[in-house]
């Protein structure tokens, strides 16, 4: 039975690893996935904030029709005509989790973090939406918007640019909600107690609707996996413990990095302080058993602890 267990414990981590492995690794990717498989037939139906139709343009974009939605110019008029591809939970939310965003911010973390990139490039958190609404809601929160006029004429969005909030069209909340419990339960994100409740109320009160179930099959034919807060598989409960799942596959994926590649194959397991998220190796590293055995995670390889977040000890040898 133990010899069974462990066959079909291996079975599933090489069929999860073939499944991440063929999901788009890089935005641009994820961009071209979602026009030709999820949204190719999407662009007469309309965008998720505005329900405006657009044509599609080039590789990934769309040219919008503002005014067979009613949709009226609030400032920028050339991102207003073209549709644009909206991460629902911000890329700068994910990237100041990670060490690469404290020395250089996004550009550094595209360049410098795989995890990173994994999540940038992940599907199911991105959605067509008009460009001049994608720029004013920036990477503000969602929540409630009170007292603020129509921005975009008949377009149901709405920013308040002084509280820095933005207020999604009803339809679209138990989307949005679904999303960032998803986005936090795969890649360890914070969400503060205020957030989950009001993202727990979004969620009970609109119900999955049978585009957001075919959306998260198309995504999951390519992606290799559904969201499972839209599947019913999960349900997110206040102060939800993540699977992580998303930093496994990651972190898996780099220690199986080929020893040429690596600057150090080192003779035991690196230890990385979980609070200071800095790695130290077993040789050439002072504070190598310095620290509490509670602060450590260990790792196989260098790579598998920068993909990690993890950075190296500054007195290391």
């Amino acid at each position: 039975m133990a010899l069974l267990k462990r066959g079909l414990l291996a079975l599933f981590f090489c069929l999860f690893t073939l499944s991440a492995q063929a999901a788009p690794q890089h935005f641009a990717e994820a961009k071209k996935e979602l026009r030709d498989h999820v949204y190719n037939d999407r662009n007469q139906v309309g965008d998720a904030y505005c329900q405006c139709t657009w044509d599609w343009t080039g590789r990934t974009g769309g040219r919008v029709h503002l005014r067979e939605c009613g949709y009226q110019v609030r400032a920028q008029a050339n991102r207003a005509a073209r549709i644009e591809w909206e991460h629902i939970v911000p890329a700068s939310n994910f990237g100041r989790q990670r060490q690469c965003w404290q020395h250089g911010g996004r550009r550094n973390c595209v360049s410098e973090d795989p995890l990173f990139r994994v999540m940038e490039a992940n599907m199911h958190n991105l959605t067509p939406v008009v460009g001049e609404v994608n720029g004013d809601r920036s990477n503000y929160n969602f929540g409630p918007v009170r007292n603020v006029a129509a921005q975009y004429g008949a377009c149901d969005f709405k920013v308040d640019f002084k509280h820095r909030t933005a207020q999604p069209p009803p339809a679209l909340r138990g989307q949005v909600a679904r999303v960032y419990f998803y986005m936090a339960d795969r890649y360890d994100l914070r969400l503060s107690k205020q957030q989950q409740r009001l993202l727990m109320a979004w969620d009970r009160g609109h119900p999955v609707s049978a585009w957001e179930r075919q959306r998260d099959r198309r995504i999951a034919a390519i992606m290799g996996h559904s969201n499972p807060f839209v599947t019913g598989e999960r349900s997110w409960t206040l102060n939800h413990r993540n699977s992580r799942e998303g930093l496994v596959s990651v972190v898996a994926d780099a220690s199986r990095t080929p020893a040429s590649t690596e600057s150090t194959r080192s003779a035991g397991p690196i230890h990385g302080n979980r609070n200071s998220k800095v790695y130290h190796l077993p040789q050439g590293c002072p504070s190598y058993n310095a620290m509490k055995p509670s602060n450590r995670v260990n790792f196989d390889s260098e790579a598998a602890a920068r993909a990690a977040g993890y950075r190296k000890a500054g007195n290391c040898r």
